[in-house]
């Protein structure tokens, strides 16, 4: 049986990309649960599998000079930004070659250099960090956008109207993403909010927002593309509701009892990995073996994180309140 060659088009290599970037992650995450089963990382630890084609859809659209406000479930996005893996790994080791030196561990990745704050425990803490630093880029009149990533959850906080309502008021520079997976930790959408178009909602403060397919990377990142052009171009704030849906539990030390399984399986048949893959299959974008390949590629870089991870130093005890007291100047 001969194989279809690969089309080499500007499309086919976008989704060649979307596609390297899930797999990067949802097999990253699978060993992290491999790694924390063998207190290699300790602590709380959020996975993002299943909800894959929202980083590597809406980050793609990101330049260097952009700025990702993340969450606890967040490492699907530091891994799209551009953070080492190994640096990602060693924070969880909770290694001072850490991305955030060790102290921070899951739930706190930074890097400043790539401008991407947290990593942010507080349910919707994110929030106000994303429109002060877009109002900050703006008074300075820089052309960047901040993109804030949240779950449904933090819709029900305080902040997220306040928020919505400076960024739209002042015409801020920030895309808000909501990745909508149905459930805040253990209590589904419609137990806790009268109206679950979250979209609507957003839309209520004056600023362009629209639901998304948030299993299908190539919508994902196209409607990034739309948000991002018009924010970049001086119309003020979006809203992103991704419509996605995690595989695993909310958190490791989540029983999971508050989902029917049939409900899981179902969406476990919208996988956005396979759904991607089978696509560029049947448009002739990927190879018989060319998810195998990726695949391989993966599997050594996690191999090389890990290896490289293991050996980070832990951090002296003498640093111990180092970082926490500022430092007297003469």
């Amino acid at each position: 049986m001969s194989r279809r060659k690969p089309v080499k088009t500007l499309q086919a290599k976008r989704r060649e990309d979307l596609l390297r970037q899930m797999v990067r992650i949802r097999r990253f995450e699978e060993r992290c649960v491999e790694l924390y089963s063998a207190a290699s990382i300790r602590g709380f630890m959020h996975l993002y599998i299943g909800e894959e084609a929202v980083a590597a859809g809406v980050l793609q659209a990101l330049g260097p000079e952009d700025a990702v406000v993340s969450t606890y479930r967040e490492h699907g996005h530091a891994l799209v930004r551009g953070l080492p893996m190994d640096a990602v790994l060693a924070e969880m080791f909770g290694r001072s070659t850490g991305c955030s030196r060790g102290r921070g561990g899951s739930m706190h990745l930074f890097d400043g250099g790539r401008r991407f704050y947290g990593g942010n425990a507080i349910v919707g803490g994110g929030l106000p960090v994303a429109v002060g630093v877009a109002l900050g880029d703006a008074m300075r009149r820089l052309p960047r956008v901040t993109v804030c990533l949240f779950g449904d959850g933090a819709v029900a906080e305080g902040e997220f109207h306040e928020c919505l309502n400076l960024a739209a008021l002042w015409r801020l520079p920030v895309l808000f993403c909501c990745e909508n997976n149905l459930y805040a930790m253990g209590t589904a959408l419609d137990r806790a909010q009268a109206e679950t178009d979250l979209a609507l909602r957003a839309a209520s403060y004056g600023m362009p927002s629209w639901p998304v397919d948030g299993m299908d990377a190539v919508a994902v990142a196209d409607a990034a593309d739309r948000a991002v052009e018009a924010i970049r171009g001086g119309s003020g704030p979006c809203f992103l509701e991704l419509r996605t849906y995690r595989f695993r539990a909310h958190s490791m030390y989540d029983p999971d009892r508050y989902r029917a399984k049939p409900e899981v399986a179902q969406w476990k048949e919208r996988d956005p990995i396979d759904l991607l893959a089978n696509r560029m299959r049947a448009d002739g974008e990927l190879a018989d073996d060319g998810l195998a390949a990726i695949e391989s590629e993966v599997d050594e870089e996690i191999a090389a994180a890990i290896a490289s991870a293991e050996t980070g130093p832990l951090e002296p005890v003498e640093d111990l309140t180092r970082f926490v007291y500022s430092e007297k100047t003469p």
